[in-house]
């Protein structure tokens, strides 16, 4: 099995950045895609991020150009940094995990999910 940890998450002005960082026992992040999720109060999950193998990546319109994910096999560890970040940024982010090659946005390719981290931008 493959148990997932987030950090990174905290209280930031709007325009600053954060790094969020995934890190996963059990297996190696070396075989799996891994995706960045979030989710905001009275609304429904929603894709953010995600690399595969060969740290090919996809974003959500919302994040691209602000957002970058990458990985770091060594550390078994996954990153999220976020830039010029918005007062919609605001939500929980949480990462999950599929044995795949290649990027995936689809919430329910995923079995593996960590619990999440608050991100919370004031305006």
């Amino acid at each position: 099995q493959v148990q997932l940890v987030e950090s990174g998450g905290g209280l930031v002005q709007a325009g600053g950045s954060l790094r969020l960082a995934c890190a996963a026992s059990g297996r190696t992040f070396s075989t799996y895609a891994v995706g960045w999720f979030r989710q905001a109060p009275g609304k429904e999950r929603e894709f953010v991020a995600s690399i595969g193998w060969s740290s090919s990546s996809l974003y959500a319109d919302s994040v691209k150009g602000r957002f970058t994910i990458s990985r770091n096999v060594a550390e078994n560890t996954v990153y999220l940094q976020m830039n010029s970040l918005k007062p919609e940024d605001t939500a929980v982010y949480t990462c999950a995990a599929v044995r795949a090659h290649i990027a995936t946005m689809n919430p329910r390719t995923y079995p593996y999910w960590g619990q999440g981290t608050q991100v919370t931008v004031s305006s």
